[in-house]
């Protein structure tokens, strides 16, 4: 998720562990507890894009890292806190739960998060919660917000970091009944157009969860489409897009490298075209540029493999490129169904 919700989902957690006891001081380390995976920021600073791809959410979102952590923090904030009637297991609790909260929900987004590390390196993608969902983020803000206003012994902040951590956990549970839906429906689609398909996601087109896109294909390529969950309709318009795995032959041996790190962090959902003498790599799990409006687009996650072009905001670049008025108004008009 981003940065804003776990800061806030860490917070409310903080209140509902230790508000009563340390005050204020509680929604600090539960923050902190939220954000410490995401350390691995810092890695962008000596790593190579490709290379920063596959070590963020690697390690630190481990689950040996989460106990390390853990145990860590719990330490600290045990003596810190001295004289207090909170038990060590009691921090140690808290401090694992805020610490798996943070990679149990990251695994919801199409980043992957690598829980086995460094034992296995596979990567666990559900697919279920776009990475910035406001109808997700907007209650634990608002109770963030209300808990930094509010007095410590005002009986409200009970209300508020109850109603947040409720209201999250409803979300998630709709959320995981809207994938069901989809790929009940997707399924069915596939099927009837004759879609031959070893590989298959559906994931949610971007800030909401009603409107999914959608990527099945195999080695040879992909087909590409979206899909709401409120669509009456038994067809589905899908796109089509050659893999080009061949393309990656012509790279100079200095590429080579960071085009293996791409295909392994893109888990093999991925395609390689070339636009005049430049050869892109396209992670298609990220989505297609406002690709409800038009199948044509590009994809959001384009990195030049040739000639040697800044990929320093792979991820970011491609997100909201082209959004406007108008874009907004076709995604609401398209989640709406057909």
């Amino acid at each position: 998720m981003d940065t804003l919700t776990h800061i806030a989902l860490g917070a409310c957690m903080g209140e509902a562990f230790a508000g009563k006891t340390v005050g204020k001081k509680a929604m600090l380390w539960g923050v902190l507890a939220q954000s410490v995976p995401d350390i691995d920021f810092v890695a962008a600073f000596w790593l190579d894009t490709s290379s920063n791809l596959l070590a963020h959410r690697g390690f630190t979102h481990s689950i040996l890292f989460a106990v390390i952590i853990t145990l860590l923090m719990a330490v600290l904030a045990e003596r810190w806190h001295r004289p207090h009637n909170i038990s060590f297991r009691r921090w140690t609790f808290f401090f694992g739960a805020a610490i798996l909260t943070h990679i149990f929900l990251d695994a919801f987004n199409n980043y992957g998060v690598g829980w086995f590390e460094p034992f296995s390196h596979y990567r666990i993608s559900f697919n279920i919660i776009y990475v910035a969902d406001p109808f997700f983020s907007i209650v634990s803000g608002i109770a963030l917000v209300m808990l930094l206003l509010l007095k410590q012994k005002n009986k409200k902040r009970i209300f508020w970091w109850k109603f947040s951590l409720a209201i999250n956990f409803l979300y998630l549970c709709y959320a995981v009944i809207n994938k069901i839906i989809i790929n009940r429906d997707v399924q069915k689609v596939l099927a009837k157009q004759e879609i031959r398909y070893t590989r298959y996601f559906t994931t949610p087109a971007p800030l909401q969860n009603w409107l999914w896109y959608v990527v099945a294909g195999n080695d040879s390529g992909y087909y590409t489409g979206y899909r709401s969950v409120f669509d009456k309709s038994p067809e589905m318009q899908l796109r089509y897009f050659p893999r080009n795995t061949f393309l990656l032959d012509s790279l100079p041996a200095d590429k080579n490298l960071a085009a293996d790190q791409l295909v392994k962090f893109s888990q093999q959902f991925y395609t390689v075209e070339k636009k005049q003498d430049t050869l892109i790599f396209n992670d298609l799990r990220f989505g297609q540029i406002i690709g409800w409006q038009n199948p044509e687009e590009s994809f959001a996650f384009y990195y030049y493999l040739h000639p040697d072009i800044d990929n320093t905001l792979v991820v970011q670049r491609g997100r909201f490129a082209k959004w406007n008025g108008q874009v907004f108004k076709s995604l609401v008009k398209r989640i709406a169904g057909n």
